[in-house]
């Protein structure tokens, strides 16, 4: 089982180029395009944020890596290029023109963010490709296209339901904030809509400078293989057959909106102590398992919080501690 330890991070400017720093690109001699782009851990919001609610994410260090080569046709780790295997990439080329206007590629996917684990993995990837091909295709995207280009590929493989909170922050990196208007105190990067199956939203993206020292995040892995879709299926039916339970996203956004105020006061405990109450109400929706519950319950006496994190249902849940071999091995005594 995967368990993390990482220093929280201060800001995309702090890290400089460490690994988990917004997303990179590099061109070859040989004419090989490589990219990468992290992986992300949402500290408050997930599921509320795709009905309009603010959200807050960090980078990990934790990476996706794709490789582009010239090439005759299409392929991707050596079998032919599918629409339904390959959604996040096939969105992509379909942004820049199609398989029938871009060069044909030979492209090599690789990382270590565990995939259908609440991590990122599949908007890592969008992030990474979609900056790739600008640079196959000799194009400079603002990172607000760029955002777009990702956002609505992540969107096309979740069937409309999808907000831009991971694909930002594996573009930009850092401490990114999503809110449904702009917030004093942070970096306003740019502003995203976008029509789900229930309404038209929009989302303005930032990024925060953290300064919270002798704090890590430590995130346990369940091993339960959790797809998006389906935990965003299952919570838009419970809000269909019970149209109480939208009480339960407010309650969500009201709770990001504290964790976010403490983060920018640097108030670890605060920060904490939101991330717990972030994952009860969580809870109460149907998005935790019993396998979160048991990392969840060993991690909590040497947390100031914890808490599932992504889409739930198995995956991965994240712990903010002073102390993080102590609950590192908690972790892994509990099966993480």
């Amino acid at each position: 089982m995967h368990r993390q330890n990482e220093m929280f991070p201060r800001s995309k400017q702090a890290k400089g180029n460490k690994a988990d720093a917004a997303q990179k690109t590099m061109v070859h001699p040989d004419g090989v395009i490589t990219a990468s782009a992290p992986g992300k851990c949402i500290l408050f919001g997930e599921h509320a944020v795709v009905y309009g609610e603010p959200a807050v994410a960090v980078a990990l260090e934790q990476r996706m890596h794709l490789k582009l080569i010239p090439s005759t046709s299409w392929s991707l780790n050596g079998a032919e290029l599918d629409e339904e295997k390959h959604p996040h990439v096939w969105s992509l080329l379909g942004a820049f023109g199609g398989v029938h206007t871009v060069p044909p590629l030979d492209i090599h996917i690789t990382g270590d963010i565990p995939r259908s684990s609440g991590l990122g993995s599949s908007a890592a990837l969008s992030a990474s490709m979609v900056r790739a091909l600008e640079t196959h295709l000799n194009r400079q995207l603002s990172d607000d296209t760029a955002g777009k280009m990702a956002h609505e590929a992540e969107a096309f493989s979740q069937q409309g339901r999808a907000s831009p909170m991971d694909t930002s922050t594996s573009l930009l990196g850092g401490v990114v904030v999503l809110s449904n208007q702009r917030e004093e105190g942070l970096n306003w990067r740019y502003q995203r809509s976008h029509r789900t199956p229930e309404a038209e939203l929009s989302w303005d993206i930032h990024d925060l400078e953290v300064a919270m020292d002798d704090v890590h995040l430590v995130i346990g892995n369940t091993g339960v293989h959790a797809p998006t879709l389906r935990q965003v299926e299952k919570v838009a039916q419970a809000l269909n057959d019970d149209p109480g339970l939208n009480q339960a996203i407010a309650t969500i956004g009201s709770i990001t909106r504290r964790g976010l105020a403490a983060l920018k006061a640097g108030d670890a405990h605060r920060v904490g102590q939101a991330m717990t109450e972030n994952h009860l109400v969580l809870r109460s929706l149907g998005v935790s398992s019993v396998e979160l519950e048991e990392l969840i319950q060993a991690a909590a006496p040497s947390s100031l919080g914890v808490k599932l994190t992504g889409a739930g249902g198995g995956g991965c849940m994240v712990a903010l501690t002073q102390h993080p071999e102590t609950t590192r091995q908690a972790i892994e005594l509990a099966g993480g």
